[in-house]
């Protein structure tokens, strides 16, 4: 989940329908152009089953590619995968040369590359998600991540027993400062009273890093920890598991650790054996990001001709870009975060972007 640049510069209009986004303008057409529209997308350092940012792109990818009878390959859809950053220009590079028509890249990461290789390549159409590039054959795709991460904290002050809550964060920047933010935000406004312990792992790869950052914040007192730090965060779920299952807590155990999952709802990931060898699950809430839709909703704006070049199209609550979902929380932890959603929504929460 590699994150930069500034929230929300211009905004696109979007249709919200069922629950999710799609271009005002879909349906298909008869027309080789349009039935040959060609979409790639290339990674950052995550892969497309990371259970997190990019596994959600490629899901929008794989839906557009459905609903035209696509096949992945060089003819329908596909995905180019880095195993770092310094894969990136190579792998846009190759998707241009495959004659793809939208090129997309991941996260902060990629813009320097993708800046580079649009500038080169006037006629592919390119989009990045989660960073801004202001180029005229580039669309940026932007969410407000501070908002479902504010109604993140709500959840987490409202869970809390200890009254000390967990951040663990990727790589600092603009994009994960929304995080922080909304989450610290969230906490203070429903408990001023309860500590926000804060530490950044300085990657979105390293599982062991986020397990051991987990563990000494699980040591320090923290019963809920919200991360936002890509693959680094599944080391998180990999602590809370561990305690659950040495310690056979039983299912309402309050020495349950809650994880608060992002971008994609984690539920899966927080499930575990407790006493009495009853299922249960420690993921209380998930900061979603519907990374997919917007993919999906690009994809086809610009096989019907209507790709927003040079703009950047922004989705928060309002637009249903991003979320929480329900996986284990109360009724009265729900009911905190329903209230709180209601309030940003309206205007009367204005939510922080920078801690």
């Amino acid at each position: 989940m590699q994150r930069s640049a500034q929230i929300g510069i211009g905004i696109v209009a979007v249709a919200v329908i069922g629950g999710g986004i799609y271009a005002a303008t879909r349906g298909g057409s008869s027309s080789s152009d349009k039935d040959n529209h060609t979409v790639a997308l290339v990674t950052d350092g995550g892969g497309v089953d990371d259970r997190s940012f990019n596994q959600s792109a490629w899901a929008g990818v794989k839906a557009y590619g459905k609903e035209h009878n696509l096949k992945q390959g060089a003819t329908g859809y596909n995905y180019f995968q880095s195993s770092d950053a310094s894969d990136i220009k190579t792998n846009l590079q190759t998707a241009v040369k495959g004659g793809y028509k939208l090129v997309y890249g991941v996260g902060f990461a990629a813009a320097p590359a993708l800046t580079n290789v649009s500038k080169a390549n006037q006629k592919t159409n390119f989009a990045i998600i989660d960073a801004v590039v202001k180029e005229n054959n580039v669309a940026s795709l932007m969410f407000k991540s501070e908002q479902s991460s504010y109604l993140a904290g709500v959840a987490a002050a409202t869970q809390s027993k200890s009254k000390t809550v967990g951040f663990i964060g990727g790589i600092h920047g603009d994009i994960i400062d929304t995080f922080e933010a909304g989450f610290k935000a969230g906490v203070k406004a429903t408990n001023p009273d309860i500590k926000v312990v804060t530490q950044y792992a300085d990657s979105f790869t390293d599982a062991a890093k986020g397990k051991t950052i987990a563990a000494s914040m699980v040591a320090g007192g923290a019963d809920v920890i919200f991360q936002a730090a890509g693959g680094t965060g599944s080391g998180l779920f990999s602590e809370a598991k561990a305690k659950a299952n040495n310690q056979k807590l039983a299912p309402n155990s309050d020495e349950k650790v809650w994880v608060i999952g992002v971008d994609m709802d984690q539920k899966q990931d927080g499930a575990y054996t407790a006493k009495g060898n009853k299922k249960s699950n420690f993921t209380l809430v998930s900061a979603v990001k519907r990374v997919d839709n917007a993919v999906e909703s690009l994809s086809n704006q610009a096989r019907n001709d209507k790709f927003p070049g040079g703009k950047t199209i922004t989705y928060g609550l309002k637009e249903k870009g991003v979320g929480l979902t329900n996986d284990s929380a109360s009724s009265e932890v729900w009911s905190a975060v329903q209230s709180a959603q209601k309030k940003i929504i309206a205007g009367d929460v204005d939510v922080p972007v920078h801690p």
